[in-house]
């Protein structure tokens, strides 16, 4: 099939390159470690992923964001490139045209357009995974907020932060500056970081969910925890964005039994009554980002 759509998913270890044809389907696809430090090595790499297929353009989903009038990134994970302009930079030296979006922005996209939204014109798609992100898509299209912010349930502090009473509510200390951010409590390392603040010994997030699912007592208390939280902070954004399906990505959402139970409580907290699931696993996978770049407009 004719290539219509080069497209690439760039997180701070590796690059997920892919050339997309007219049914949108991957006919070409290749991962590779991202230059994280050297600006001259990244721009050298996406200049020979795209060398053999040149004019066509080129759809990022990123680990960061970018300011959408001036194309400038904030992208810690990828120094090299952080506080670049982006977007003009590209163009400049791949000589093709380039869209750029958050990845999460682009997961949403993807499960709007492919996967587990289509159908729904309101679509809010949350990452539970190393940590917590999200995107908005409206009748197709994504929702961008000021500074290219939209969609980013996982900063703001919901839990009070009170140190006199430090010991009575999971508030944690986020890497954005904040205190009791979702992302330190909701993520993969967050449900570790509640494990241990019940008093229960380290473990990790897959064994806490097993430990769970076989009815074991911290395990349970543990969750308990979590899923009203979490469900919480996602029924607010459900009545706020009236979003009718909610796809899930990340790690998390491989535990097909907790998203079952977030969903639950979800629906359980918001105002409208839905008798459908509305928090469900997302279901084009790896595949999730590089579909939903490939839709950007």
């Amino acid at each position: 099939m004719q290539p219509r759509i080069l497209c690439a998913d760039i997180g701070g270890s590796f690059i997920d390159f892919a050339v997309l044809n007219t049914e949108n389907s991957v006919i070409y696809r290749n991962k590779i470690p991202t230059p994280t430090h050297n600006q001259k090595d990244f721009l050298q790499t996406l200049i020979a992923l795209t060398a053999p297929y040149p004019q066509l353009p080129l759809h990022i989903a990123m680990a960061g964001t970018q300011e959408p009038k001036t194309g400038r990134l904030l992208a810690a994970n990828i120094p090299c490139m952080d506080g670049t302009l982006f977007t003009p930079l590209l163009t400049e030296h791949l000589k093709r045209p380039i869209r750029v979006a958050n990845d999460a922005d682009c997961f949403a996209m993807g499960e709007a357009h492919f996967g587990a939204g289509q159908g729904h014109e309101n679509v809010f798609g949350i990452i539970l995974g190393t940590g917590v992100g999200g995107g908005m898509i409206w009748q197709g299209q994504l929702i961008i907020g000021g500074e290219g912010v939209s969609g980013e349930w996982g900063h703001a502090p919901i839990i009070p932060h009170l140190p006199h009473l430090k010991h009575s509510t999971p508030c944690f200390q986020c890497g954005c500056g904040q205190w009791g951010c979702l992302d330190t409590f909701g993520s993969a390392r967050g449900l570790e970081r509640l494990h241990q603040w019940h008093g229960f010994p380290p473990l990790d997030s897959r064994k806490i969910v097993q430990a769970w699912e076989a009815g074991e007592r911290n395990a349970a208390t543990t969750l308990t925890t979590y899923l009203t939280y979490t469900s919480a902070a996602l029924a607010m954004v459900i009545n706020t964005t009236g979003a009718t399906i909610v796809p899930v990505g990340g790690g998390l959402s491989n535990a097909r039994a907790l998203i079952h139970a977030l969903d639950l409580a979800v629906r359980k907290r918001i105002l409208r009554k839905q008798t459908t699931p509305l928090v469900i696993p997302g279901t084009l996978g790896q595949d999730a980002a590089l579909l939903g770049a490939s839709a950007l407009s």
